[in-house]
């Protein structure tokens, strides 16, 4: 698995969910994360989570870090395996950044991150398209304008300066490294073993 972080900003639409959209992007063939910042809309008609159409909700963000996985070979159980595993590593960057900051707690619920507990810090999905796995996490930079209470790496969690999104680079790229290096460990694991009957 290859990761890549695009230093422009990009607005998600739901669009970016499509099997070789990295490839046609960035020239990454094969298992890949990239990362991306900018706004979210997502509207109902480019929604895959089902529960969120039937509820009519729609996802909304002025500011996002973003996350789009793809891997080949997969099933969909295996690629919401791996969502949630990222989602616990970017559970796990954050939590030694929240330690001096008096009254803010993390909480993973599923592939969900919250600040105290109701405060929803990401959203995640996984799909199959016809050759691949599809996941995509964002997590809020800001809070602001969102349909639901939320928090964000800058306003809240102060990642990231006003003036320089630096920190939030760099955040992003140990979070893909170390998902690649468990990817890695992963397909290492399967080899190593032998056959019992």
């Amino acid at each position: 698995m290859r990761h890549h972080f695009h230093p422009d900003p990009v607005a998600y639409t739901g669009q970016q969910l499509a099997n070789h959209w990295i490839y046609r992007q960035f020239g990454i063939l094969g298992d890949a994360v990239v990362a991306f910042t900018g706004p979210c809309h997502v509207d109902l008609d480019s929604m895959v989570d089902l529960e969120d159409v039937l509820n009519e909700d729609h996802i909304y963000s002025e500011h996002m870090l973003h996350f789009i996985v793809e891997l080949f070979g997969a099933s969909l159980k295996e690629g919401v395996l791996v969502q949630r595993l990222f989602t616990a590593i970017l559970a796990d960057r954050l939590q030694p950044l929240l330690a001096n900051k008096a009254g803010l707690t993390l909480h993973r619920s599923g592939d969900d991150l919250f600040v105290n507990e109701s405060k929803k810090l990401s959203v995640s999905i996984c799909t199959v398209s016809p050759t691949s796995i599809l996941i995509h996490t964002g997590l809020n930079i800001e809070s602001d304008g969102t349909p639901v209470e939320t928090a964000g790496l800058r306003s809240d969690l102060s990642i990231g300066s006003t003036t320089s999104l630096d920190d939030v680079t760099t955040f992003a790229t140990v979070a893909m490294r170390t998902l690649c290096q468990e990817w890695l460990d992963i397909r290492s694991a399967t080899c190593k073993v032998r056959a019992v009957s």
